[in-house]
């Protein structure tokens, strides 16, 4: 069976026929082989002058060139994607995380203390005003137990402080879609073509 020289086909066994070589980029001799440069030239690599690469599909999905419609122009040799991607906070969705205000509230206890503690009564049975000859009866304005009354505190301000962070492995991301490795080899002989 005649084939195109330059064709490439899918085999099944691991190995390139005679006449044939395996579609892994390498670098070719445009002397020995100018009949298959006239066909590739450097779509593929090489220099031009002296050698050209043949094609390299070793864990590489073909795509169709040109433009279709709503896709990305892709000319012939052009080589791109990646299996494993790292996805970066500029690839995240935008997010507001809200915070709710904080209430703080501070209670405290105030012990009833002396002015002058060093010439101050004690506050047991102490009153104010009492009569030495016993009228009415007096106020007691100490007492003994400190702090009983919570005091609150008002026109306090507090504030909270953090970061927040998201949690991850940092492991990258595999876009492969599934697979099937077959052997793809390229036509070294065979009949040139003609333009349409």
């Amino acid at each position: 069976m005649d084939v195109y020289l330059g064709s490439i086909q899918m085999l099944g066994f691991n190995f390139a026929p005679n006449g044939w070589a395996l579609c892994n980029g390498q670098v070719i001799g445009i002397a020995q082989n100018s009949a298959l440069f006239a066909l590739l030239g450097t779509y593929y690599g090489g220099n031009g002058q002296t050698t050209f690469n043949l094609p390299n599909l070793q864990s590489r999905l073909p795509m169709g060139m040109g433009q279709g419609p709503g896709l990305s122009p892709r000319p012939i040799g052009e080589i791109g994607g990646v299996e494993r991607l790292n996805v970066l906070t500029s690839n995240v969705p935008a997010q507001a995380i809200p915070t709710n205000s904080l209430t703080v509230t501070t209670t405290v206890n105030l012990a009833n203390v002396p002015s002058n503690p060093l010439t101050a009564p004690t506050p047991t049975n102490s009153y104010i005003g009492a009569s030495i000859s016993g009228g009415p009866p007096s106020a007691a304005i100490f007492s003994d137990q400190q702090g009983a009354s919570p005091v609150p505190l008002k026109g306090t301000s507090s504030s909270i402080g953090g970061t927040l962070s998201t949690v991850g492995g940092n492991v990258p991301l595999e876009v492969s879609n599934p697979f099937l490795a077959v052997n793809f080899s390229i036509a070294l002989q065979g009949i040139f073509p003609s333009r349409n």
